[in-house]
């Protein structure tokens, strides 16, 4: 672990719950910073822009800028303009985060790409149909996250994943995932710290999207007993953790930096 350089962060069910600081996160991160480690919030959170977040996680305490975020909507925009420039998109996404979506073209029909980001009201029968209409009319489909569940202070939540799921058996399509547990997300956020996977740390609630994903992309994984996280996803998951701690707050000391 002391050739680690930098950490990745899962915000939602990791450093807050509802936005509101879990015990010792703050401080966690503030001796991770301390250290001279590198450090990105990295979010598969769809309902408030890199600014959004940046603002409320530093208004509870902790020393974040924009410029340490890295959301699903932003790497999205970064890849439709890559694989589909010029594309006329339809977005289903509960929240605004338009201004993460610079340059890309949003239309509410005739699109080229449906863009599925995270779930809520806005998330009814009509606009889920809208999309499915779209995608038998040939559009491709691309999902900002496969994420089933959240975790909010009312308990779990049920996020897009479960309408995806709907979307792409009915229209017979294959979502392309640009947000965790996308390989492409992590390189993204190592490329911004620039470091090499090997020297990086991720930690997460999510077994599968967080830890074991960026396992596979060469990280350490490091699984937190907060959030979305529950025994029996743990003991059904398709690989191990690198490392179990119960808390971000002990993350400090399992990188051997003393407790928070």
């Amino acid at each position: 672990m002391t050739s680690v350089r930098a950490v990745l962060i899962d915000i939602d069910g990791v450093l807050t719950v509802s936005w509101k600081p879990l015990p010792g996160a703050v401080e966690a991160l503030r001796a991770l910073r301390a250290a001279g480690l590198g450090v990105a919030l990295v979010t598969n959170t769809t309902s408030r822009t890199r600014a959004s977040i940046a603002e409320t996680l530093s208004a509870a305490g902790f020393e974040v800028g924009a410029e340490d975020v890295l959301t699903a909507p932003a790497v999205t925009a970064a890849r439709l303009a890559e694989r589909f420039p010029g594309a006329r998109c339809t977005l289903l996404n509960d929240g605004d985060i338009a201004a993460d979506l610079g340059g890309i073209t949003l239309v509410e029909e005739g699109a080229d790409v449906v863009v599925v980001g995270g779930a809520g009201p806005g998330f009814d029968y009509a606009a889920l149909n809208r999309a499915f209409g779209e995608l038998q009319r040939g559009a491709r489909l691309v999902a900002m996250h496969r994420n089933l569940y959240w975790r909010t202070e009312d308990g779990l939540q049920l996020d897009s994943g479960a309408f995806l799921v709907g979307l792409e058996r009915a229209a017979r399509v294959e979502a392309e995932v640009t947000g965790k547990p996308s390989r492409a997300f992590f390189e993204a956020a190592l490329a911004r710290l620039d470091v090499d996977a090997e020297a990086a740390l991720m930690v997460g609630d999510d077994i599968e999207s967080d830890v074991l994903a960026a396992q596979r992309a060469g990280l350490t994984g490091v699984l937190v007993k907060t959030g979305k996280y529950r025994p029996e996803t743990h003991e059904d998951a398709s690989g191990t953790p690198d490392h179990v701690v119960d808390s971000f707050a002990d993350v400090p000391g399992l990188l051997g930096l003393g407790p928070v």
